[in-house]
């Protein structure tokens, strides 16, 4: 008997691969996005708070009302509106599917759906599984990964039904600004086009720069979805929890295909999180993770690697190799690993025709000490 196929991507992804190859060489894992500093305690002590007080049954479907009001309060006191309620707010199991839940709620079959890449891996087989047709638009490598908001707009058909677009970026890092919302609110303009925005970075952003939310976009109301993850904002991935914004008439429509698929989510997290949403510094996260980033920068300056562009968001921080070899990036990656006790991601795991960069991604949400030791092994090539 023959299982069909739902998706052409590979059958194991290359973070799990990696993370696996790291285990495997007891190499410093700088591969995956998996932070190996400890969870603030207030947190941990809520979540025994949360089974000691009996919130161990099943939550509402759209998410414990406390929490889902505290989101909508966090996001007017961030961004000075008052505009975000807790009906625009769903409680997931995760940001990934909070992406292909979305796209189950837009998608009929041969529905077009353009996606910018690199792309994190998850948005090419969320939109085949739902019976969608991916259409790539390139972001300029050799410009830091700029938008060409030309081929955008040549890329929309009478048959495009979504757009999905992720700010801060992973894996180049870069931070949607206004004009760009501008643009692609000019672009879909008046079409039957919804977009469906991973924001999990949001409040991982340097330098001064600060977030702009899509679903607060007035020339695109009532069209876009934003994702978040709890899992990158407190640095507890394996939490498996997030959440999504969206208007009311489009919050509705994702909770009706929801409901018939996780249904409801973790509720001694959501209890724990409810409460640690009044207590948590919103800005040490960024201010702790920008150090880091400066001091992967800093310590890479005498490596033959090369930076090209400074990550203003997310975990991670783009290389390029070209001096030191010329392996494509996966071989490399997998040296890299084997050889020198490194394990990094390569770039062309965000394409699905790879255009031949020799870069790879590095994390940087880990301890000092592993920076430092994965970084003295870098220079030394």
């Amino acid at each position: 008997m023959t299982l069909p196929t739902k998706h052409s991507a590979a059958a194991l992804n290359i973070f799990t691969t990696m993370s696996s190859l790291a285990r495997k060489e007891n190499a410093y894992n700088l591969s995956q996005g998996l932070p190996d500093f400890p969870v603030s305690a207030a947190l941990s002590d809520l979540l025994k708070e949360a089974t000691v007080e009996g919130f161990n049954q099943y939550a509402p479907m759209p998410g414990l009302p406390e929490l889902r009001q505290n989101i909508a309060s966090c996001f007017n006191k961030r961004y000075g509106i008052a505009c975000c309620s807790p009906d625009m707010v769903t409680i997931t199991p995760g940001a990934t599917y909070g992406i292909f839940t979305a796209l189950t709620t837009v998608l009929n079959k041969g529905d077009e759906v353009i996606y910018l890449e690199p792309a994190f891996d998850c948005y090419v087989p969320a939109i085949e599984i739902n019976g969608g047709v991916p259409v790539c638009v390139r972001l300029d490598e050799q410009k830091d990964f700029e938008i060409d908001w030309q081929q955008i707009s040549d890329a929309i058909t009478p048959k495009t039904k979504a757009i999905i677009i992720n700010t801060p970026h992973n894996p180049s890092g870069k931070v949607w600004t206004q004009e760009d919302w501008d643009q692609l609110a000019a672009i879909v303009g008046d079409h039957d086009i919804y977009v469906i925005s991973d924001e999990v970075y949001d409040t991982i952003v340097y330098d001064g720069l600060q977030h702009i939310p899509g679903f607060l976009q007035k020339s695109l109301e009532g069209k876009v979805l934003s994702v978040y993850s709890f899992g990158k904002m407190y640095h507890i991935t394996g939490w498996k929890i997030g959440f999504v914004v969206a208007a009311p008439i489009f919050t509705e429509a994702f909770r009706s295909i929801h409901q018939y698929l996780a249904f409801s989510v973790n509720t001694p997290a959501q209890y724990a999180l409810a409460k640690y949403l009044l207590i948590a510094d919103q800005e040490a996260s960024a201010i702790m993770l920008q150090a880091k980033r400066d001091l992967l920068v800093s310590r890479m300056e005498s490596s033959k690697f090369r930076l090209h562009a400074l990550s203003r968001g997310s975990y991670f921080q783009l290389f390029d190799y070209s001096r030191i070899s010329d392996l494509d990036d996966v071989s490399f990656a997998r040296w890299l690993a084997v050889e020198h006790k490194v394990a990094t991601v390569p770039l062309s795991a965000f394409y699905r025709i790879p255009p031949g960069i020799r870069q790879v991604r590095l994390s940087f949400a880990k301890h000092d000490d592993i920076l430092h030791a994965a970084t003295a092994i870098l220079s030394s090539l």
